[in-house]
C-alpha cells in the first residue's frame, strides 16, 4: 500500500490496470494493488505520461475544469491567459487547467502567406520567427514581394508580416532615392596607343520597380557595362591630347549613350561625368616635365616683360629730369631724404648751404 498526497495546486489521475479511471481532487489517498496515481500541477497544461490528452478530456470532471483547443494544419491558436497574450500554438491538441487561471484561444488561418490587417500588431511582434516573419520597408525604399519565386506586388514604406506556412517569402529592397554609381575604368587604349584608365560617375533613379526585376538581369550591372562600353568607344577613337583637352565632351558622350538605353534599364539617368583620367607612370612623368618647361618659359617671358617695362619707366624719368631742372632737384631731394633716414650721424658746418653740403657728402660717398 502506498500513501499519496495531492495538494491544492495539484490534481491526480487515477489508473487501474494502466487504464485511466478518474480525476482525484486535493487530499490524501492510499493506493494498493493494481491502482496508480499520477500527480500533476494545475499550472501546467493537461498532460499525462500514461495516456493521451483526448482520453483525459473524455472525463466530465476534467472537461469541465479544462480549456481545450484543437488546432488544424495551416492554422495557429493564439493562447491568452487571463486576457493576456502568452504564446502561439501550432497544429495539434492542447488542454489547460481552467481553475486558477482563465485560458482562451483564437484560431487563425495561416494558409495565405500575408498576414491580414485584423491581427493585432502587438501579438505579431511577440511571435517567434518560426511562426511569422517581419519585413520593414524604409521611407526611402520600395519592397518587391516575392512569394514562391513569383513577384506579387510592390510594398510601400511600412512594416509587413508573413506567416511561415511552408511558402518561400522574401522582400527585395530597392532604393527609391537618387543613387550614384561609380564606374571604375579598366585600361583602355587611345587612338595613339596610350593606355589610360578613366573613372566615371553617374546618378540614376529606378522608374519601374517591377520590370527592372522581371525583365532585366541586374539592371545596375547593365548600366555599369553600358558606361564602360561607351568610354571604350570614345577613348578608342581619340588621341591622348584630345581626351585630356575634351573631358567635358567625353562626359557628355557617355551620358547621351546611357540615356539612349534608359527604357531598356527601366531607370532614369539624371547626370554623369568623368571623375578621373589616370595615365601610366612614364606618360605622367613626361607630361609633368612638359608642364614644368612651359611654366618656366612663361615665367621667363613675364620676367623679361617686367624688365622692359622697368627700363622704359627709367628712361622716361631720365628724359623728364633732363628737360626740367626743378624736377631733377626734387628727385635729388627725395633720394637725400631716403639716405638721411638710414644714416647714423652727419657732420655739417655753417660755412655754406646745408643742402649743398649734403649733396657733396652724397657724391663723395658715391
Amino acid at each position: 500500500m502506498e500513501k499519496v498526497i495531492i495538494n491544492d495546486n495539484q490534481r491526480g489521475f487515477l489508473f487501474k490496470n494502466g487504464i485511466f479511471s478518474g480525476l482525484l481532487k486535493p487530499g490524501k489517498y492510499r493506493i494498493f494493488g493494481d491502482k496508480a496515481i499520477e500527480v500533476v500541477s494545475i499550472k501546467d497544461h493537461i498532460f499525462s505520461e500514461r495516456c493521451l490528452v483526448g482520453i483525459l478530456m473524455e472525463c466530465p470532471e476534467i472537461k469541465s475544469a479544462a480549456a481545450y483547443v484543437e488546432v488544424p494544419d495551416n492554422h495557429l491558436a493564439f493562447h491568452f491567459i487571463n486576457g493576456k497574450f502568452t504564446r502561439a500554438l501550432g497544429s495539434g491538441r492542447y488542454a489547460f487547467w481552467n481553475i486558477d487561471d482563465r485560458h482562451e484561444f483564437q484560431i487563425v488561418d495561416i494558409s495565405e502567406p500575408e498576414v491580414s490587417d485584423d491581427i493585432p500588431r502587438y501579438i505579431l511582434e511577440q511571435l517567434t520567427p518560426c511562426y511569422c516573419r517581419r519585413f520593414e520597408v524604409q521611407e526611402y525604399q520600395k519592397g518587391r514581394l516575392i512569394i514562391n519565386g513569383k513577384l506579387k506586388r510592390i510594398l510601400e514604406p511600412g512594416v509587413y508580416y508573413f506567416w511561415e506556412n511552408g511558402s518561400s517569402t522574401s522582400v527585395s529592397m530597392v532604393d527609391a532615392r537618387l543613387s550614384q554609381m561609380n564606374i571604375s575604368g579598366q585600361e583602355i587604349m587611345t587612338a595613339d596607343k596610350v593606355s589610360v584608365r578613366i573613372n566615371y560617375i553617374c546618378n540614376y533613379r529606378v522608374t519601374d520597380y517591377i520590370k527592372s526585376y522581371t525583365e532585366v538581369d541586374d539592371f545596375e550591372e547593365q548600366i555599369h557595362v553600358a558606361a564602360q562600353l561607351a568610354l571604350r568607344d570614345y577613348v578608342g577613337n581619340h588621341k591622348l591630347d584630345e581626351i585630356l583637352a575634351s573631358k567635358d565632351e567625353m562626359s557628355a558622350y557617355v551620358l547621351n549613350r546611357l540615356r539612349e538605353k534608359e527604357e531598356r534599364f527601366f531607370a532614369q539617368i539624371t547626370d554623369g561625368g568623368v571623375r578621373d583620367i589616370i595615365l601610366p607612370g612614364e606618360i605622367r612623368d613626361i607630361m609633368n616635365t612638359v608642364i614644368a618647361a612651359e611654366k618656366r618659359a612663361q615665367a621667363n617671358v613675364i620676367t623679361r616683360r617686367e624688365e622692359v617695362a622697368s627700363t622704359r619707366s627709367l628712361l622716361n624719368t631720365a628724359k623728364l629730369m633732363d628737360e626740367n631742372q626743378t624736377l631733377y632737384r626734387l628727385k635729388e631731394l627725395e633720394y637725400i631724404e631716403r639716405i638721411c633716414e638710414n644714416a647714423g650721424s652727419i657732420n655739417l658746418n655753417g660755412g655754406s648751404d646745408i643742402l649743398a653740403q649734403l649733396t657733396a657728402l652724397i657724391h663723395k660717398a658715391g
